[in-house]
This record gives C-alpha cells, sequence and structure tokens, in this order.
C-alpha cells in the first residue's frame, strides 16, 4: 500500500484549507480511505458541528470539497473511515487552530499582519560562519517572577523594549542587541500537546518536543489560545520585533515524530503511512515511539510544504532540526534547495545523530558524518562540547577547561573547525567536514546541565573566581574556533538550574519556571562575564580570520605553536582583513605562563576583558594568567616583526 501510495498517488498541489474571499476548498491526500466529510464548526470547543459534507476522491487520491463564501475564522476538522472505522481528526496541513489544537481554523492570513510587517529584515548573512546564534525559551525569556515583563511567557515579551533589571541593566530584546547576537534560535513554537493551553495562569510547562500540529503557533504562548488569529499575529509581532533590530529568527522544528502515535492526525488520515517500522512495530528512533518516513513521497512534502509556509507567511531565516540523523539525505538536500530560493540568506542546522535505531539506512541518514553528502547543512559538534568541558552524560567528567589531561590535541581539533590540518595528522580520522560552515561549536543548550552547573559538578572544590575562568575560557573557545557559534540564552551570565537539595536540573523539558527562567538579576551579579561574551562576540564579528569557509583555507592561515608549556595551546592566523598576523593563546592550566615575543603587538582579549579596541600593548614578553585566553595582533599598517 505505501509504495503504490507514492508511486501512483504522488500529489505535488497545494493541501489543507485552499483559502479565498469567495471560496474555501478543502483538500485531504488520503487515497485509500473509504469515506471522508468535512465537519464545519463556529468555535473551537463546542462539540455539535454547523455542517457535514461529504468530500470526493479525485483519481489523484485527494478527497476535496468547495465551499461557497468567506468562511474566514470557520474551524473545522475531517472524518475519515478506514476499515469501516471512522476517527474526527484535524487537517494535518490545517495552518490554524483553536485552543489544544483538536480543530483547525481557516484564516485569511492578509488580516494576520501587523503593522511594518514585512518592511524590516534580518542583516543579510553572507556566509553560516557569520551568524552568531542565541537559543532561547519563549517562555524561558520573560517568565522570571523578579522581571517586570507586561506579558510574562508569551509571544509578545520579545516586543517589550526598555526592560531593565533592578539595577538598570538591559533585558529582554533590548539585551540581545547590546549583546550583538545575529541569530535568535526559538525553541519549538509550533502547536504542542502537553500544556493545556485552556489553563493561561497554570504552571505547565514544556520545551516543545512533542509536537501536535506543525504548521500553526503554539497557543500557550498568546494571549488568547481560543482565537487562532492572535497566536499568529502575536508570533508574527515577535519576529517583526527581532528583524527591525536587524535580528534573524530561526524555528526548531520537530518533523522526526509526533508525540501521539496511533491517535495522531496523520494515523487517522492515513494509517501506517507517515511512520517508519520494523515489521508491524513502529520504529523507535525518536525515543519518542515514533519516526515519521521522510524518505516517503507525501511525508517528504509535508515537511517541506511546512518550512516554505513558514518560511513564507511568517519570514523564518533559519530552521534547527531536531534529531536530524532520522531525516534522509535526499530530503535534507531538497530543503535546502526550496528554501534557498525563498530567503537566499537562509541558515540549516541540525542534531547530527538519532536517539535510537531507525530502519532508514545509514548511508541515508541526515547524520554528521555523512555531512559531506549535506553541503549546505550544518551540524551541532557534540565532540566541540565534550572536548571543551567533558562529557555531557558524565556529570563529574572533565574538558579542557576543566582539568582533563591529555585532550590538547582534540582541542587543537576543535579549533580547525573539525577539517582537516597539516600539523594534525593523529586526529585526520575525526575530520568530519571540509568546511566550518558545517560545525556548530557550543558548550551549552537547553539539553543537559548548563556549563556554569556542569563546573560545579567537575571542580566542586574549586572557588568560584577559577570556575568564572573556566567559563570565559569555554566562551572564548565557542568564538575564537572555526565554525559557527551557538550559546543559550543567559549562558552569558552564568545560568543555573538549580534543584532543591543542591543539585542541578539535566533535563529541564517539564520543569517549572522557577528552574528553567532566566533570572536577568544575574546579568548585574556577573555583569564582567556578560561584558566578556559581548567583547568576544564584537572581536569575532570584527574579524574575517575567525570565519573562514574553506578548509584549504584554514590549513594555510593556521599554525599551532609548539613547546608550549605542559597543556596550552597557540595558533597564529595569517589570514584576517584587519590584522596582518592575529596570536591566540589558551592557558587552561591554574598558573601564569611567560612567553616571548619578537616585536611589538596589541592585546585585544586576556583573561578579564575582550573587544575590538586594544586593551594594552606588549613587546618583548607577556605572561597569560592562569586559566585564561589571550589573543593578540598587528594591524596591517605595521607589519614589522614575527612571533
Amino acid at each position: 500500500m505505501i509504495k503504490e501510495a507514492d508511486e501512483k498517488y504522488y500529489f505535488d498541489g497545494e493541501l489543507g484549507a485552499v483559502y479565498s474571499p469567495e471560496a474555501t476548498e478543502f483538500r485531504l491526500w488520503s487515497p485509500f480511505a473509504e469515506a471522508v466529510s468535512l465537519n464545519v464548526y463556529p468555535d473551537c470547543v463546542g462539540r455539535t458541528p454547523s455542517d457535514v459534507v461529504p468530500m470526493e476522491k479525485g483519481d489523484d487520491g485527494v478527497w476535496r470539497v468547495r465551499c461557497e463564501g468567506d468562511l474566514d475564522a470557520v474551524f473545522y476538522t475531517y472524518s475519515v473511515t478506514f476499515g469501516g472505522e471512522t476517527t474526527e481528526t484535524i487537517d494535518i496541513y490545517a495552518k490554524a487552530g483553536g485552543v489544544n489544537g483538536n480543530r483547525g481554523q481557516v484564516v485569511n492570513f492578509a488580516k494576520t499582519n501587523p503593522i511594518g510587517w514585512g518592511t524590516r529584515h534580518a542583516k543579510p548573512l553572507e556566509r553560516y560562519t557569520d551568524a552568531v546564534i542565541y537559543e532561547t525559551h519563549v517562555r524561558d525569556f520573560s517568565s522570571d517572577k523578579e522581571s517586570m515583563f507586561t506579558h510574562k511567557g508569551k509571544f509578545l515579551a520579545f516586543t517589550e523594549r526598555g526592560m531593565v533589571n533592578r539595577w538598570g541593566d538591559k533585558i529582554g530584546i533590548d539585551h540581545l542587541v547590546e549583546l550583538g547576537v545575529t541569530h535568535v534560535h526559538l525553541l519549538p513554537v509550533f502547536d504542542f500537546l502537553t500544556v493545556d493551553e485552556s489553563e493561561q495562569y497554570s504552571p505547565l510547562y514544556n520545551w516543545g518536543y512533542d509536537p501536535k500540529n506543525f504548521n500553526f503557533p503554539e497557543g500557550s504562548y498568546s494571549t488568547d489560545p481560543y482565537d487562532g488569529k492572535t497566536r499568529i499575529v502575536e508570533l508574527k509581532r515577535l519576529i517583526h520585533a527581532l528583524h527591525t533590530e536587524g535580528i534573524a529568527v530561526v524555528m526548531d522544528v520537530v518533523y522526526n515524530h509526533t508525540y501521539q502515535t496511533l491517535d495522531s492526525a496523520f494515523t487517522a488520515s492515513f494509517p501506517r503511512y507517515y511512520y517508519r517500522n520494523f515489521g508491524e512495530y513502529y520504529s523507535n528512533g525518536s525515543g519518542c515511539g515514533n519516526d515519521l518516513a521522510t524518505e516517503r513521497l507525501m511525508v517528504r512534502k509535508f515537511i517541506v510544504d511546512s518550512l516554505v509556509f513558514w518560511a513564507k507567511e511568517y519570514h523564518i531565516d533559519g530552521f534547527r532540526f531536531d534529531l536530524m540523523g532520522l531525516y534522509d539525505i535526499e530530503t535534507m538536500n531538497i530543503i535546502h534547495r526550496t528554501l534557498k530560493e525563498i530567503n537566499p540568506n537562509v541558515i540549516l542546522y541540525g542534531e547530527g545523530w538519532t536517539g535510537g535505531d531507525t530502519p532508514l539506512e545509514w548511508e541515508k541518514r541526515a547524520m554528521k558524518h555523512n555531512a559531506v553528502h549535506m553541503k549546505n547543512v550544518a551540524f551541532f559538534s557534540d565532540d566541540f562540547r565534550d572536548t571543551v568541558k567533558g562529557n555531557v552524560f558524565e556529570n563529574r567528567m572533565k574538558g579542557y577547561v576543566n582539568g582533563a589531561p591529555n585532550n590538547a590535541e582534540a582541542a587543537m581539533q576543535i579549533i580547525t573547525g573539525r577539517t582537516r590540518h597539516p600539523q594534525l595528522p593523529i586526529l585526520e580520522r575525526y575530520a568530519w567536514t571540509d568546511t566550518p560552515a558545517q560545525v556548530v561549536n557550543y558548550v551549552e543548550a537547553h539539553d543537559n546541565l548548563t556549563l556554569w552547573d556542569k563546573l560545579f559538578y567537575t571542580n566542586p572544590t574549586d572557588n568560584e573566581e577559577n570556575r568564572i575562568k573556566m567559563d570565559k575560557l569555554a566562551a572564548a573557545f565557542v568564538f575564537l574556533s572555526q565554525g559557527i557559534p551557538f550559546i543559550q540564552a543567559g549562558q552569558d551570565f552564568l545560568r543555573t538550574k538549580p534543584l532543591p537539595g543542591g543539585a542541578f536540573d539535566h533535563n529541564s523539558y517539564n520543569a517549572p519556571d522557577a528552574v528553567n527562567s532566566i533570572k536577568w538579576e544575574r546579568k548585574h551579579t556577573y555583569c564582567k562575564v556578560f561584558d566578556y561574551y559581548k567583547g568576544l562576540i564584537e572581536f569575532r564579528k570584527n574579524h574575517s580570520g575567525l570565519r573562514m569557509t574553506e578548509s584549504s583555507e584554514i590549513a594555510q592561515s593556521i599554525r599551532f605553536f609548539d613547546k608550549l608549556p605542559s597543556r596550552m595551546i597557540g595558533f597564529s592566523i595569517s589570514s584576517d582583513d584587519k590584522l596582518s598576523e592575529m596570536i591566540v593563546f589558551m592557558n587552561p592550566e591554574p598558573y601564569e605562563a611567560e612567553l616571548f615575543a619578537f616585536g611589538e603587538y596589541d592585546v585585544y582579549i586576556d583573561g578579564e576583558r575582550a573587544g575590538n579596541t586594544p586593551l594594552y600593548t606588549v613587546n618583548g614578553s607577556y605572561k597569560i594568567a592562569p586559566i585564561s585566553c589571550m589573543v593578540l595582533g598587528r594591524k596591517r599598517e605595521n607589519q614589522e616583526g614575527t612571533l
């Protein structure tokens, strides 16, 4: 049946509720259904439909019915019959919906655009390595009880300007501008299942990796989840606010699975077609009980159609793919080609692994080690993360910055963006890409312990001052290595997720706001850490030598130094638009190191400060502080001497 569905009934047209002010045509692809009817409702909660209309199946496997008149704001479902049993379900292509996403809604999207929509755009992205990505959860961003946001936990909190904490430090969207990020990565904002949208003041929480409806926003983030238009308008206002500041928006998407399986709208629409199976059993590569079969033609079409809709209607600038190893390579390449035509500045990246086994052949999986077959898709570098701070699945395992012995060579490899380098032949087998534009460098994300909490576990006897040095050194790796830098919201002022009893939450997917909310007061407490992150971002954005895209250029431009003390790493970069030579040192040891230079160098970054303005000048000898980074440079107009 599945093979026949793809070969005989592939449909390349528009599905769902195709709206015009004169009429709406409803289209459902279900070639082997016995009967389908359209149920029309006046609202999203009433039990009785105002009309039930039989639909007719065409030779293309699509069931259709045309309803005359302006149906803007009307709610609807389908009743689909298989094997003599009829199931009522939401349209998988529904682009709007009411409370808890049980019914689709017809919407005139021309009436959902906020004032100024489309007049502001994110700054152009010339290359992936120009991006500085900031990951946040909509609710986390503004739900802290100490913050003064009017729209706590809502889309609209991102539109509130002039917000400060009690000390006068900028928070909210003004903080993002001050920090200097280029992209805001929103954890899932499509409709997910486990938060009851009817309980607007409930403490229920979820990250959103429990998809229900892929094509309209989550209602708990809106001010009125019963009105499908409200969530659309308010998400657009969030995007417009960020675009007004020149910041791009990345949407976290989870097309690899749905929260429900047997009870899902996909199963109701066409049983067993949309999910992969091991024989009679659903595969569980997602760890959630099912995997969407992206290699099947109409599943692939659904995903591409959905992404195109978000890109066109909401002006989304990029997509992060959850468990991207469950997608097939061909689908990912089609996604890039399609979205690139809509937005030349689009950025695509994801997790290059699975959560378990899946029947999709290894060589077809969109995994990190197949990166060379997806030249325009980037992958989270878990090896970067674990090299810098230690394995995330072992709380007390250390990395380069917090005391691990014998991993300096691995640290050098991640500095080059996981590309091959002539000075690192031993680690060549770990070079899984030929361009750092495919490498997302990070030491903290929503998953696992925050960096600050990890340092508490790995270095419990170190004082706070030393752990701050480790954090800043880890940040230096993120922003001074080749690749795409990525940080989690609040990382720039030592985000923590404490639990009662002194432990820390490593999987806070459904933890309360007390754990997950961004504590904006910490920006004042750790203002020097924030200034350091800000300075690192400023320096990176100002120097092309940190944003190379070709492995050949990296191999020619980066030279590692030998005969350095202990575990220290040092390297020079000769290819930069502002400096004739850039020198970087990483000192993870708890003692000072003295080095010697030939000629005069400006110091831009040390253990305390970072930025584009030289801090001081060294000539002859200089000292690198314990557990710190130092960046020296010579401007192009002063090229005398070498290190």
